[in-house]
């Protein structure tokens, strides 16, 4: 699936369970903490969907953020296993490549994924983020730079950085390689 096909199915099924919980768009921006046409143009598919959206509105409309991604409700409830590789892809910004790799568990109280990060990251650095919960982030190949408020701390290969995600984040690579790390956001 090409990516603004990805986008335009969740746009999709983000639009349904907005009609299914009778919720208004109105109510929905005022929730997002967006304007009214900003949220049309994450359900038109006009805009990707930064990640802290997706958790937020399948936290309003009470579903796991799998079905917002596939399409299809998580079945297991004591154990998951995930063969490497086979996580589902979110790619949600140029050059950041999310793999779940938790995705078949109902009830999830964490997030964890595969991020990688491309070395255009380091010239174009992504739009810092915020959302809630805490956030962990440990090192699995290559170096990132953590922009973290107004601090930026660099990670290498096996370094781990545990923080607040309310405060304005973003991860790029350094060095002109890609990197990849584990990422684990408590819900």
């Amino acid at each position: 699936m090409n990516e603004n096909t990805g986008i335009k199915e969740i746009a999709s099924r983000i639009a349904d369970l907005r009609d299914i919980c009778g919720f208004s768009v109105k109510e929905m921006a005022e929730f997002l903490d967006v304007t009214e046409q900003q949220y049309m143009d994450y359900e038109n598919a006009k805009v990707d969907f930064p990640v802290s959206i997706l958790y937020a509105l399948a936290s309003k409309f009470g579903v796991d953020l799998t079905e917002i991604l596939t399409g299809v409700s998580p079945k297991l409830t004591n154990c998951s296993l995930v063969r490497k590789g086979r996580g589902i892809a979110v790619d949600r910004y140029k050059g950041y490549d999310f793999e779940s790799i938790a995705y078949k568990f109902i009830g999830r109280k964490i997030e964890p994924m595969i991020v990688t990060v491309g070395p255009e990251t380091e010239i174009n650095p992504p739009a810092k983020v915020s959302h809630s919960g805490q956030e962990f982030n440990f090192v699995l190949e290559g170096s990132i730079k953590v922009s973290f408020g107004d601090t930026d701390f660099f990670l290498e290969e096996g370094d781990c950085f545990y923080f607040d995600p309310t405060v304005p984040h973003a991860q790029s690579a350094c060095g002109g390689k890609a990197a990849r790390f584990l990422t684990v956001i408590l819900l």
